[in-house]
């Protein structure tokens, strides 16, 4: 019998090289992975648009938000994988003008906060690592825009928030000083740790998000594989066979960081911190180990109002958990 032949998109994250490479089998899966290049924010919104868009390819790398708005909506037709190529801690993404005298995440309620989109799933992240906090994410004066240029994302407009003037970037307003503070993933053209003007509201943002994880056990999946369901009702077994297949390689890649730790001069030292901090599989794939981070990301988007109810785990990955 020949083997299931899967196409998935994804970014072109150094950990899932094992597996795109075939260094990692697959038995009963010809394997082939669509990566984005040289970590252009651009070619991952391709990936997450052609992972759910694209009827050439069986999917990848998908938005947590997107499937969970699917779900909320009854829409079934993609199957989610506890597989999350991409996590983040939240702390980092928080900048704000170089003097302005901001130093906490509390001090900003009130404020006037520009953010790329409130319903993505790192803006539901960002929200929660407020609550854990203390600010209330509703004291927000919320401008929604561009971080520098488009991200290529659509964006819902709430009771409250506004957009940002057409031809103004959020950090030309941050600099201008009609912003207190914007959230981003990527790193503001005008950042700089010491030279700004766009600076950090937590430069010792590690300790900050190390307290957040002990306290909430949340070392945010922002994104998720999918397939389609068609593929997955024809073939269930493939759910669990993709998920074992990225478990194996992000121990091969984990390994790989412990044997030859040489990508910065202190890569050995920030991962044996990390581990002692998070244990060995931070990075993990698979339930029940990530159950909880996935039912406080639902949890958190119910509360902001973004789905009609309460979706639990069991409800997020129903087809994965009946392969």
């Amino acid at each position: 019998m020949a083997d299931l032949p899967i196409s998935l998109t994804c970014a072109d994250y150094v950990r899932v090289l094992p597996l795109a490479c075939g260094m990692v089998e697959t038995p009963g899966i010809t394997l082939t992975m669509l990566l984005g290049r040289s970590g252009q924010w651009t070619d991952r919104a391709e990936a997450l648009r052609r992972a759910t868009g694209d009827a050439g390819v069986t999917g990848g790398e998908a938005s947590m938000a997107q499937h969970l708005y699917r779900i909320d909506r009854k829409d079934r037709s993609h199957v989610g994988l506890p597989v999350f190529p991409l996590r983040n801690l939240p702390g980092r993404d928080f900048y704000v003008r170089a003097g302005s005298g901001l130093r906490s995440v509390k001090e900003l309620a009130g404020k006037r906060i520009g953010t790329y989109s409130v319903t993505a799933s790192g803006s539901i992240w960002y929200r929660h690592f407020m609550r854990w906090n203390g600010l209330d994410p509703s004291t927000i004066d919320w401008t929604i825009g561009d971080i520098d240029q488009p991200f290529g994302l659509s964006s819902i407009v709430p009771p409250g928030a506004k957009l940002a003037p057409e031809g103004r970037s959020l950090s030309q307003m941050l600099i201008a000083g009609e912003l207190d503070a914007i959230t981003s993933p990527p790193r503001p053209k005008d950042y700089h740790p010491i030279k700004g003007p766009i600076v950090r509201l937590l430069p010792d943002f590690a300790a900050v998000e190390a307290a957040y994880w002990r306290e909430t056990g949340c070392f945010a999946p922002q994104h998720l594989i999918v397939i389609r369901r068609e593929v997955w009702e024809k073939n269930r077994w493939v759910a669990r066979a993709l998920t074992d297949a990225f478990a194996a390689c992000e121990t091969m890649f984990a390994a790989v960081q412990r044997s030859f730790p040489y990508a910065t001069p202190w890569q050995e030292v920030e991962v044996e911190r990390t581990v002692l901090h998070m244990g060995e599989d931070f990075h993990a794939h698979g339930l029940p180990r990530c159950a909880k981070e996935v039912d406080a990301f639902c949890a958190e988007a119910h509360r902001l109002g973004l789905t009609s109810r309460r979706v639990g785990v069991e409800e997020f990955f129903e087809e994965y958990l009946t392969s």
